[in-house]
């Protein structure tokens, strides 16, 4: 089963590469992969059906329990057919839908067969987890199908509206599944329906699951996605919308009904919302003009049909529910994918302007017409079968109340009768003449349909003709799953084309006549829906409670957030002095000994801190401030070095050393003094809470270190760190491989911010290098300030202007900065064993090209860096990413350290660890942060300066920079 599903995941992949090559021939290739998924079904099918069950478990994430739990049953095993069958022949019948050349047929490639995996993968999943990361994969998907290219409004609207409710749904289930799961003690689906557990979560849980199940198949009230998503191309429709995606919420009835069906609410939420959905989507359905929302209408009516049958509860009742489930996904998609072809060759779907086709286009209306009359519950297909079956459940009692029998089956005998009606005016639209146009409407064919194009609407409609007269070779499959319900009725009926003459026969007779009186008197019908029509609808409730949504964000965010950075941190810490400072102050153990400091040069260093502190509340100059501030920080390095802490003082001072960089670099934007806006007694309590939480934090310190009573788990890093990472600096090593996950995690985060920055600062475009200056402007610029040629150092600064310039800097930089990068690369070297490592190395790489960009100005930092910053800092996270492919090919874990030791000549013994290129990476992702900072808060700001507010310096006026 595993394999199945990985072969999608290849197929989706390679998709978009497989079109470019063949065009829309790949989709032929394409179709394969579900076709070899039905196949392998099938070869399981006599197993499945003995009563026999295939599984699968693969651990994933051990220390937390989850597993690939796979498992084919019954029910899953119809499902999985369902799934893949429709799923190839889709897949064929994109390879004459899109025309050669269309935009985004890669995608929309690589997309579909990604969705058919991971709803082949919903079907099969039998952990409650899994299952619900498959039910999310659907979701993500379908939005994908549905948006297409992202070009038409209408289409990005029906995609997030379809995504906002099922994903909110979605969410809803997973509560549910997790309260399912601890009640019954087993996150194992099939252990869960066995034994599901009592207490007051069971109800919660099961109505949690329930919305999750109702928003996805398309229930009142959430019915309204359904038939916007037609916007979606057909081939989506026929596939999402009547195979697969929809089916998704009633698979998971079905598969919860057996263990499920008794819990309080269960019945009477599926009853009403399913009958509810299907008479109110036939109403719809009745008087739609566009042929696709007709049958998206169709498809909403005939959902809340299947809800009824497979949430009764009874072995009947699911029976007729799944032979019904297994009609409707080859109806409904050949009816889908018929508009296609119609679409296709015409251009056209309204049914009032065509006329004639079924003449022009005979095998398509025989094909149109097959599974239009199972639709419709005409013998001898399917449909009439799986409806048959569901009103004989009920005549004979398929639900503990007869009552409530009895009037679901008046329900469904009003909506098959309006099932039929609609079907007769689909057919009487698609195919036929109409008085008022000409004989053939339009006159000429678009794009004739070619066989290939026919073949799968084809396959679909002698599906459903053959399997209404075999049906009983359906019933061992249905058998398997309907047994594990309780039987209402005095005897199970089998399924079968012909039972006699019987109450069921009749009111099957009943609901075509009906249908048929209702489309004979349509236009008297849509008089009467138009006078009865009220002006709001479902999908106007929807935006309107979005646009409400949107009023209360903005109150709210007006509300509460002013722009005062001040207002926003001083809410933060008020709230951490109330709440972990009440703990620490009532609660927490204090330290019977107090020690102020172990020397007294900490003292000396401690007191220097507290004075820069206290200055840098009193000097009104930015930038006198911010170097304050900074002395602050050299002093907490100072401290690390004075604990032993070599590595943490090393990267304290770098840091602080970049921190001061960025603060000038952005303090050229800002007045040069702090003006004073706040009163004496807001500075007073600015103070307080400064000092409040200053203190909160030296005595969580002062408890945290004292209540200690088991040995730190520092004790074992020394031994550690070099027996199991290779190295001597236990920073280090702790850093690349003891917690090399989250180093991963931090490093990405890095990535993140360093983009967010830039796009903050960027207003033309976010990627590339560093502005270069032009050959031949530099040429002219030599020229002009008679300097040496542009082979010499600094060639780039020519382009300043002489006051701009400062020839010290400039020659401290040419002595110092391959110094400093060679010094930096020592760090990345030896810092498994020494202190250093990547982090540090990077910063000393950055500090370098700081340097060159003070000496030499913006057009000097893109000749020291000629390179997209966001180059280095994607190549940095893939490299430090790529080294835990390299441990478990070296038979080690993820991200874990494998040593190479091995003996050179000249070099000797040589001792290599994978980690150092796990450094590597995070030495490239420093380095592009800082030339990606460089690049933004530096040179971007210079050209913004140099081409919007150039420096008018006065004559003999000397600019620092």
């Amino acid at each position: 089963m595993l394999a199945v599903l990985l072969l999608h995941v290849v197929a989706a992949v390679l998709a978009p590469v497989l079109v470019r090559w063949w065009g829309r021939n790949a989709f032929v290739l394409l179709a394969a992969v579900p076709a070899a998924g039905f196949g392998w079904a099938l070869t399981r099918l006599a197993a499945v059906t003995d009563g026999g069950e295939v599984t699968e478990t693969i651990p994933w994430v051990p220390a937390l329990d989850l597993d690939v739990a796979l498992r084919l049953d019954a029910l899953s095993l119809t499902f999985a057919l369902l799934v893949t069958g429709v799923g190839a022949l889709v897949l064929l019948y994109c390879a004459r839908y899109f025309e050669p050349g269309d935009e985004g047929t890669g995608r929309f490639a690589g997309t579909l067969t990604a969705f058919a995996g991971s709803m082949l993968g919903l079907v099969l999943a039998d952990d409650l987890l899994l299952l619900y990361v498959f039910w999310e994969l659907t979701t993500v998907f379908s939005y994908l199908l549905i948006g297409g290219s992202g070009t038409k409004l209408a289409a990005r609207r029906a995609a997030s509206q379809a995504l906002i409710l099922t994903t909110a749904g979605g969410l809803a289930m997973l509560i549910g599944l997790i309260m399912l799961g601890e009640t019954s003690g087993s996150y194992l689906l099939s252990e869960v329906v066995a034994e599901p557990g009592s207490g007051p979560l069971l109800v919660a849980g099961t109505m949690l699951v329930l919305a999750g199940a109702v928003t996805k198949s398309a229930m009142i009230p959430f019915h309204f996605w359904l038939p916007a998503a037609m916007e979606a191309p057909t081939p989506v429709s026929a596939y999402l919308h009547a195979a697969a995606m929809v089916k998704a919420g009633i698979y998971l009835v079905a598969r919860l009904a057996p263990g499920f069906a008794d819990v309080p609410g269960w019945r009477p939420v599926l009853l009403v919302l399913g009958l509810a959905t299907m008479l109110v989507g036939g109403y719809r359905a009745l008087r739609q003009n566009d042929l696709k929302l007709l049958l998206a209408f169709g498809t909403v009516s005939q959902l809340g049909f299947l809800m009824v049958l497979v949430g009764g509860g009874s072995r009947e009742l699911a029976a007729a529910g799944l032979a019904m489930t297994l009609a409707h996904a080859l109806f409904k998609s050949t009816l889908f994918l018929t508009v296609g072809v119609i679409d296709h060759a015409t251009g056209v779907r309204d049914l009032r302007t065509l006329s004639g086709l079924g003449r022009r286009l005979p095998v398509l209306a025989v094909i149109g017409t097959l599974a239009a009359a199972s639709m419709a519950g005409l013998p001898p297909l399917l449909g009439f079968v799986g409806k048959e079956a569901a009103f004989t459940a009920l005549l004979d009692g398929g639900l503990p109340d007869r009552t409530v029998a009895a009037a679901e089956l008046a329900g469904l005998v009003l909506g098959s009768v309006i099932t039929a009606a609609y079907t007769a005016r689909f057919l009487w639209g698609a195919f036929a003449r109409k008085p008022g146009l000409a004989p053939t409407e339009p006159a000429e064919l678009i794009h004739p349909p070619g066989a290939l194009f026919l073949a799968a609407p084809a396959v679909l409609a002698v599906a459903g003709l053959l399997a209404g007269p075999f049906s009983p070779v359906l019933e061992p499959l249905v058998a398997s799953y309907a047994d594990g319900l309780p039987l209402l009725a005095p005897e199970a009926e089998q399924l079968a084309l012909w039972h006699g003459l019987q109450p069921a026969l009749l009111l099957s007779l009943l609901t075509v006549l009906g249908g048929a009186l209702l489309f004979a008197v349509r236009r008297t019908v849509f008089r009467t829906q138009r006078r009865l029509a009220v002006g709001a609808s479902a999908d106007e409730g929807y935006w309107n409670t979005l646009q409400a949504l949107d009023r209360l964000a903005v109150l709210v965010t007006g509300t509460t957030q002013r722009g005062s950075l001040p207002a926003y941190l001083g809410t933060i810490l008020v709230v951490v002095l109330a709440l972990p400072g009440a703990v620490l102050l009532f609660r927490a153990p204090w330290p019977g000994e107090w020690r102020a400091w172990d020397t007294p040069i900490q003292a000396l260093v401690g007191a220097v801190a507290l004075i820069a502190a206290a200055l840098a509340l009193r000097i009104r100059q930015r930038l006198s401030a911010v170097l304050v501030v900074g002395v602050t920080g050299y002093a907490l390095a100072v401290l690390f070095a004075l604990q032993g802490a070599p590595d943490l003082a090393l990267t304290q001072f770098l840091v602080e050393t970049l921190t001061l960089v960025v603060f000038v670099l952005v303090l050229r934007k800002l007045p040069k003094d702090i003006a004073e806006r706040h009163r004496p007694r807001e500075r007073a309590v600015r103070g307080v809470i400064a000092v409040a939480v200053g203190t909160l934090m030296a005595a969580a310190g002062a408890v945290a270190m004292s209540v200690r009573t088991a040995t730190p788990v520092s004790v074992d890093y020394p031994e550690a760190a070099y027996d199991f990472g290779g190295g001597q600096n236990v920073v280090n090593v702790t850093l690349v491989d003891i917690r090399a996950w989250d180093t991963l995690g931090e490093i990405s985060l890095v990535v993140v911010a360093a983009t967010g920055v830039a796009s903050l600062v960027f207003l033309r475009r976010r990627t590339g290098a560093v502005e270069r200056l032009d050959p031949v402007e530099l040429a002219r610029q030599e020229r002009t300030s008679r300097r040496a040629p542009r082979g010499q150092w600094l060639a780039a600064s020519a382009a300043l202007a002489p006051e701009r310039r400062s020839v010290i800097l400039e020659v401290i930089t040419r002595i110092l900065f391959h110094t400093i990068l060679v010094f930096s690369l020592f760090l990345l070297f030896s810092g498994h064993n020494e202190p250093g490592g990547g982090f540090a190395g990077g910063l000393v790489a950055g500090l370098a090209l700081v340097l060159r960009y003070l000496a030499g100005g913006r057009y000097e930092l893109g000749e020291a860096a000629p390179v997209d910053p966001g180059l280095l800092l994607g190549a940095g996270l893939l490299f430090a990413g790529g080294t835990g492919v390299a441990g478990l090919l070296l038979g080690a874990d993820v991200l874990q350290t494998a040593i190479l030791q091995t003996t050179l000549p000249v070099l000797g013994d040589v001792k290599l660890v994978t980690s150092l290129f796990f450094d590597i990476g995070v030495y490239l992702i420093v380095v592009g942060l800082v030339l990606d900072i460089l690049r933004s808060l530096g040179a971007e700001l210079d050209r913004q300066v140099d081409e919007d507010d150039p420096i008018d310096a006065a004559r003999g006026e000397v600019i620092v920079r």
